[in-house]
């Protein structure tokens, strides 16, 4: 027993026995300090680096902590096994990670950032601050511009909308006589025929007759169709006739009006169902010409023109384009024929087609009216003309509308100032560009 004591007592202790010892005093002197609760998970203290200033998110801190633990390891492996001077030297030192970056923010967020202090980039410093504020100034695009620019683009109203056409032929789908499925095709027809039989300038192969006198005759027969009670179409059906014969034929002066009064005849019979007799005609010009003259100023008429009677004349288009012009707009349909009336005192439109000539009463029309548009795209799609084109003709009308009232020539004056106030309440009026 005492040799085994004896050499228990002699026995070199290990080598790690201090060193145990040492770990419980050090291990006591741990326990004398404060706990930290977050040393029991392995977590570190994280130290945000200098330069960095966004808020602190989970992903962001969790890069942190793994850059602090891998400083961490390798700064324990360094002090427990310290390398060979000449090694340390010769080693390249370990390269040192830059702080991680953030994450890219998407186009959408760029697009809609609206200046708070989140929203800036992480990249930028103290440095590009002021840079930052003054192009948010310059361009600040919220969230609600945005969705409403998109909302317009998709929806077709990003540009000013066009102006539709007006379905005038809409209200008269049950009414047989307004032909509205061939309404077109005979508009069409008739653009296509007004060009074939138009008069001529006539006054330079006429010895005798002038302008003026011309004006006289066409005052007199606007005078004689109301008397008569006369429809609308037979007059402007006169005043072809007489223009058409007189492109034809020279005559003297005396016989003239002996001219038309067989226009009425024709036009008359051509027209209307009680057409009036010759002896009515015979008494209306004072017996200055007999029954044979009449009759045979007719036939003559009738043989020279090739009995070609049926052309479009202004009516057909005025009527069409007066519906284009304001369907249930009756002033705006008087002032129209109105206009009509005196461009047949005109003879500077005798050779001009009789669609231009209505296009431009109803310009004048809405010019003197003083309509809000003067020109529609109704108007321009119906008549087919573009309002520069109108504004010579409809420059004539008004320059008549403003002599005829302090004229001699009163016939269409006094016949639309007694049926219709609008022309008293409606003195002349210059549209745009007419002098």
């Amino acid at each position: 027993m005492a040799t085994r004591n004896h050499r228990a007592a002699a026995a070199p202790q290990p080598a790690n026995q201090g060193a145990g010892v040492l770990a419980g005093k050090q291990k006591g002197a741990a326990a004398a300090q404060p706990r930290n609760p977050l040393g029991d998970i392995g977590n570190v203290n994280l130290v945000v680096p200098e330069g960095i200033n966004r808020p602190i998110t989970r992903s962001f801190g969790a890069q942190l902590l793994k850059n602090a633990q891998a400083n961490a390891a390798l700064a324990k492996k360094n002090a427990v096994a310290p390398a060979h001077p000449a090694a340390q030297r010769a080693a390249p030192k370990p390269a040192r990670k830059a702080p991680a970056k953030p994450a890219p923010r998407t186009e959408q967020a760029t697009k809609i950032a609206t200046g708070p202090d989140q929203n800036k980039k992480p990249s930028e410093g103290a440095a590009g601050s002021s840079s930052a504020c003054k192009s948010r100034k310059k361009a600040v695009n919220t969230l609600t511009t945005v969705l409403t620019a998109r909302s317009k683009f998709a929806c077709g109203i990003s540009e000013k909308p066009k102006e539709l056409i007006e379905d005038i032929d809409k209200l008269d789908g049950d009414n047989q006589l307004a032909v509205v499925d061939y309404i077109e095709d005979i508009y069409k027809y008739y653009k296509a025929a007004e060009n074939e039989n138009l008069p001529s300038d006539y006054m330079g192969s006429q010895p005798e007759i002038t302008a003026k006198m011309r004006a006289i005759l066409a005052d007199w027969i606007v005078e004689v169709h109301g008397k008569f009670g006369l429809m609308p179409e037979t007059l402007y059906l006169i005043m072809y006739i007489v223009d058409r014969y007189l492109s034809l034929q020279p005559m003297p002066r005396r016989e003239l009006q002996l001219v038309g009064m067989a226009a009425i005849l024709i036009a008359a019979k051509y027209e209307e169902i009680w057409a009036p007799e010759v002896n009515d005609l015979i008494e209306i010009a004072d017996y200055t010409y007999s029954r044979q003259q009449i009759l045979g100023m007719e036939k003559a008429i009738l043989n020279t023109m090739e009995w070609n009677l049926t052309v479009p004349t202004m009516y057909v288009f005025l009527v069409r384009f007066a519906k284009a012009a304001g369907r249930d707009d009756k002033e705006m349909e008087n002032m129209v024929f109105y206009f009509s009336e005196l461009a047949l005192l005109e003879y500077s439109t005798v050779t001009l087609c009789p669609s231009f000539i209505a296009a431009s009463a109803v310009y004048a029309a809405r010019c003197t009216l003083k309509r809000s548009s003067l020109w529609t795209d109704t108007l321009k799609h119906h008549t087919g003309f573009d309002e520069p084109q109108l504004k010579d003709c409809a420059n004539i009308l008004i320059r008549c509308h403003d002599a005829l009232p302090s004229g001699k020539l009163k016939a269409t004056y006094l016949k639309y100032a007694k049926k219709f106030a609008c022309l008293k309440q409606s003195p002349p009026a210059a549209a745009p560009g007419l002098v």
